[in-house]
């Protein structure tokens, strides 16, 4: 996002995706990070923040933090495309590392 740019997401909306993401899904983080991020080689993952055109990730990489910029499939300014993004993230990292999604194969 350019700096003229506005993040349509309110902070406390920022925070509270974060906070979900982190609290409830860290491996779905280091699944993106690991597999849409560009560190296959991460060992943790949290989500940092967001904004219309990207979700951010803090990755450990040999226990250092590398900032981590996974952008959405399309830029969006609604609350609750961010669910949709994200999962359009988890599903593109699991398939770029050969994993299969929750879900997949189960009857």
């Amino acid at each position: 996002m350019s700096e003229a740019t506005v993040n349509p997401f309110a902070a406390d909306a920022i925070t509270a995706v974060c906070k979900h993401m982190n609290d409830d899904h860290p491996e779905d983080c280091l699944l993106i990070s690991r597999g849409l991020g560009g560190q296959p080689e991460a060992t943790s993952a949290t989500m940092t923040g967001l904004d219309g055109d990207a979700a951010y990730y803090s990755a450990i990489v040999a226990g250092e933090p590398i900032a981590v910029r996974v952008p959405w499939s399309r830029s969006i300014t609604e609350r609750r495309d961010v669910r949709i993004e994200v999962v359009t993230q988890y599903n593109a990292a699991c398939r770029a590392l050969g994993l299969p999604a929750r879900g997949e194969g189960e009857h």
